[in-house]
């Protein structure tokens, strides 16, 4: 048994499928209408993953306090400033997690504003 995918709370899922593409090299997997609202069933796949993520309807633009995601990358520093060079929005720079001595991890928002982790284990 395995999770398909995870929803991912976006108000526009065109911003979302660049942001995902352009910063975190996701293929679009899935991009289908559904319903008769215009919003399309859509699904990402981030580099080397199992899990898709599913762009759900997100009920307002605001950003999201708590983390929504949380990616896996041993550089972490390398994946924070390549975000910050490309004017991702960084929430907390690398550093060691006091939950986990030898663990890095840092933060930034997607364009939705969902506040993602990125974390070394």
């Amino acid at each position: 048994m395995h999770v398909k995918f995870a929803e991912l709370a976006v108000v526009d899922q065109d911003r979302a499928m660049t942001f995902y593409r352009q910063m975190l090299g996701a293929e679009v997997v899935t991009d289908k209408p559904y319903g008769d609202s215009g919003w399309r069933w859509v699904e990402v796949a981030l580099p080397g993953a199992q899990i898709r993520l599913l762009f759900s309807r997100r009920a307002n633009g605001e950003p999201s306090n708590e983390p929504s995601l949380v990616l896996v990358e041993q550089d972490v520093a390398g994946v924070i400033e390549a975000l910050r060079s490309k004017g991702v929005e960084i929430v907390t720079g690398a550093r060691e997690a006091p939950w986990a001595p030898g663990t890095m991890f840092a933060e930034f928002r997607d364009s939705e504003g969902n506040r993602i982790v990125v974390a070394s284990a």
